[in-house]
């Protein structure tokens, strides 16, 4: 496979990892508004035939890059998020408790959003 390439479809909420002209993972994620704007990713998914190369870190990665070109901070809900936050602590900062709470409420109010 190519290079990786880390595009970010706003419009969609997707951060999108693309090999090869395809799509073989993504971020999902909201745009928190209040009670402070942050960058919610909700699900990180890979392409089963594209498990294992990094390209979930990849766009962990790229997410807390964008949050930070944006001046803003992640509220993560996904698991694998939280966990890569984790074991990058240099890279992503604590999460604000008030900012997660907020998150969960706004995901209440949209079901089926994702």
């Amino acid at each position: 496979m190519s290079e990786i390439e880390i595009r970010d479809d706003r419009a969609a909420g997707r951060l999108e990892a693309v090999g090869d002209g395809e799509v073989v993972g993504r971020i999902e994620y909201f745009v928190l508004e209040s009670p402070a704007r942050a960058l919610v990713p909700v699900h990180t998914i890979v392409e089963p035939a594209h498990e294992g190369k990094g390209i979930a870190g990849s766009l962990a990665r790229e997410l807390y890059a964008v949050a930070e070109r944006e001046g803003v901070p992640v509220a993560p809900l996904c698991p694998y998020v939280v966990k890569w936050a984790e074991r990058h602590p240099d890279v992503a900062g604590q999460a604000d408790p008030r900012l997660l709470a907020a998150a969960k409420d706004w995901l209440r109010a949209h079901p089926g959003k994702f």
